[in-house]
């Protein structure tokens, strides 16, 4: 009787998590389809894979690390950057968002340190630099959160072009976030974090920027289950958009979830990760493997975390 009532209890408890129509799409990445890549990651962000190794950063290590395929090396290390995301660039050197010292460190292909990028021709500073996003024309979008979290919106969009010109595009965005170009070249989308959404804009042919929107609301996307706090943000070959969340609690309802929208806005499914913060992501190319950046521990330094490759079905 123990036994029938518990099955009762769980079949009960089923049917209320799918009377959401975010759980009913819910997808418990299964023990067989996830390896852990790093079980001892310090904030594991803003991740690329790049000549047949993993790239990403760990903020509170202050590091690039780099996976290749069996081991995790220290690629480049810098006290006092604060690392977000790295990039590789047409040139062959990497940049990176330096979120602490509001700078965009460049690097060269053997880790090297080049001069820095501080400010964009108009002297704007970078104040919380944050995530990257190439164009199709050798260009760079960047974002800066600004001074958030916190009700101040001050973050911002810059555009470094091939020639190395830096240009502010955008501004006043609530904690501007994770960011990827479509596609077609034509589109960029940017997360608002503070604000719980995805900002859509055309993209011109000199990189400028115009026609902001809200694109997606996860508030209303997850019909208030939330609050959702996006962070990162990329795009597959078929146009869907795979955003990844950093909760501000680790119970909150939502906590380990990836959304998977389509161009529309649409919700298709959502992933669920073991970790209850899983900021930002990466496809491998042939885009059967998704690599997740993961907290464990949310709130106070060393953000320890892990580093997930989970089968994309």
């Amino acid at each position: 009787m123990t036994g029938t009532r518990s099955v009762k209890l769980l079949l009960s408890s089923l049917l209320l998590a799918c009377l959401s129509a975010v759980a009913c799409l819910s997808a418990v990445v299964r023990a067989a389809d996830i390896r852990v890549l790093n079980e001892d990651a310090h904030f594991a962000e803003g991740p690329i894979w790049y000549k047949g190794k993993l790239y990403y950063v760990e903020y509170d290590r202050n590091s690039v690390t780099t996976w290749d395929g069996t081991k995790n090396s220290i690629f480049w290390s810098k006290k006092g950057c604060g690392p977000s995301a790295v990039i590789p660039t047409a040139r062959g050197e990497f940049l990176i968002t330096c979120y602490d010292s509001g700078s965009i460190g460049r690097i060269s292909a053997d880790g090297k340190d080049l001069p820095p990028y501080t400010h964009d021709h108009d002297g704007h500073p970078f104040v919380g630099p944050n995530d990257f996003a190439p164009d199709h024309h050798g260009g760079m979008y960047f974002t800066c959160s600004g001074t958030a979290p916190g009700p101040v919106i001050d973050g911002k969009i810059f555009y470094l072009a091939a020639d190395g010109t830096i240009t502010q595009e955008a501004a006043d965005v609530h904690s501007a976030n994770g960011i990827v170009v479509s596609n077609d070249g034509k589109t960029l989308y940017a997360i608002e974090t503070e604000d719980h959404r995805l900002l859509q804009f055309a993209i011109a042919p000199d990189g400028s920027l115009s026609g902001r929107r809200v694109f997606l609301d996860l508030d209303e996307l997850t019909h208030n289950v939330g609050p959702i706090y996006p962070d990162g943000v990329k795009m597959d070959s078929r146009g869907q958009l795979y955003i990844g969340q950093n909760p501000r609690d680790v119970h909150a309802p939502l906590a380990g979830t990836i959304f998977v929208v389509d161009s529309a806005g649409k919700l298709l499914r959502t992933l669920k990760l073991p970790s209850p913060g899983v900021p930002n992501l990466a496809l491998s190319p042939d885009e059967k493997t998704i690599y997740v950046m993961a907290l464990d521990q949310l709130d106070k330094s060393p953000y320890q975390g892990k580093v997930y490759a989970i089968a994309n079905r």
